[in-house]
């Protein structure tokens, strides 16, 4: 049997899976062993260690009473309903550190992947003005950010492709200052001899090809993955046949967005709009 290998920095799901993984290891016993002990079968077990199946409080209770802990598998579980992140994303952010190739579309904000922690932390801030989420759910947001951002930056980096939509670079977040700094950084990633970036302007109008922030991922195998969010939620394409079509819009995208030169100029005359 394959071990699926871990990645506790994919949200609260994968660091529930990681430590129940490690709880039960640390026992001697086996997924089937521990099926005995609670009821759930060890094909459930597997999908809440590897972060396929969100764990339910009824399963950490039978998780508390396994492991004879006072509560401890509970308030993990909590953490994980209560988690900053959208349903989807945590799963698809394991995929994203294997890629060898990223397409990003987004719109309205600047792509995570190429933030500033100023950035990060003013739109973060802005939630919690809103009530959207708590002061520790921004900070974890940002720190999950800061995680992926680092392990891009392996050798070699993954190729990335990001178009964005000529409001990421006009709406102005957190102040002239912060806004700037964010400016320079994409222009430096612009730069970037494995990196394509392009701005999809509003001229395109209706011709754009997506109205949601939407990621492709093409992984070692060369198999593809998609992400798709709204506000509310996010969803992992894991099917390559049902991807295609995205990945052909994404081109068709690509085509109508101004090149990486027209691009890197439209940034560079709005950075000089700034102090």
């Amino acid at each position: 049997m394959n071990r699926v290998e871990l990645d506790p920095q994919g949200g609260p799901g994968a660091e529930f899976g990681v430590f129940l993984r490690r709880s039960r290891e640390e026992r001697g016993w086996t997924q089937d062993d521990l099926s005995e002990i609670t009821g759930y079968s060890s094909s459930h077990i597997s999908a809440v260690e590897t972060n396929r199946r969100p764990p339910t409080p009824r399963f950490a209770k039978k998780l508390d009473k396994a492991f004879g802990v006072d509560g401890v598998f509970s308030r993990k579980t909590h953490d994980v309903k209560n988690s900053p992140l959208l349903e989807g994303f945590a799963e698809y952010v394991v995929q994203e550190a294997k890629a060898v190739e990223l397409r990003l579309f987004d719109l309205g904000i600047i792509p995570g992947l190429l933030q500033t922690q100023a950035y990060a932390e003013a739109i973060a801030a802005g939630a919690v003005r809103r009530g959207s989420i708590t002061r520790d759910q921004a900070d974890k947001r940002v720190e999950v950010l800061a995680a992926r951002q680092l392990r891009l930056r392996r050798d070699p980096p993954p190729l990335l492709h990001v178009v964005m939509d000529e409001s990421c670079i006009r709406r102005n977040v957190g102040g002239p200052g912060v806004m700037a700094a964010q400016l320079d950084q994409l222009a430096e990633v612009a730069a970037l001899p494995h990196t394509v970036l392009q701005v999809a302007p509003y001229a395109i109008g209706e011709d754009r090809a997506f109205d949601l922030p939407v990621n492709i991922v093409t992984l070692p195998s060369r198999s593809l993955m998609s992400y798709a969010e709204s506000s509310q939620q996010g969803h992992l394409e894991r099917d390559s046949d049902s991807v295609v079509p995205i990945l052909t819009a994404y081109y068709q995208l690509q085509a109508a967005a101004l090149s990486p030169a027209e691009s890197a100029a439209l940034i560079s005359h709005l950075r000089k709009e700034l102090p």
